[in-house]
């Protein structure tokens, strides 16, 4: 990848992203802190932001804690909205066709970056 290092945010260490397993990640967006979700999928790192379509309530029912479903779906704790992880639209629940904001994330050199607007 042609981007400079200066273009992306160390997020964690690659090997924390697991196939179906859900982490919590710190950032900063606008020059706010926020949280983002994470998970690994066979083609790559996904994030969204950590805040559900239906309410704007977190995701997760404790700080790294998130519910996943039999397919490995992410499962929201406060209504139970699920959001597929390829691309984070919400298949059952309260916000059924809603989807999480996606934040891009890369995997260069054993980290998980963001990608940071210039």
């Amino acid at each position: 990848m042609s981007d400079p290092v200066s273009q992306f945010e160390f997020l964690c260490p690659a090997d924390q992203l697991v196939v179906d397993q859900f982490i919590e990640l710190e950032t900063r967006l606008d020059d706010q802190p926020c949280w983002l979700v994470a998970t690994r999928r066979p083609d790559g790192p996904r994030a969204w932001l950590n805040v559900c379509p239906h309410a704007g309530r977190p995701l997760n029912w404790a700080p790294n804690q998130f519910i996943r479903d039999d397919q490995g779906q992410l499962v929201c704790a406060a209504h139970g909205a699920v959001f597929e992880t390829d691309g984070g639209q919400c298949v059952a629940g309260p916000c059924q066709g809603a989807s999480l904001k996606a934040v891009e994330v890369i995997e260069k050199d054993g980290q998980i970056l963001r990608r940071v607007e210039g």
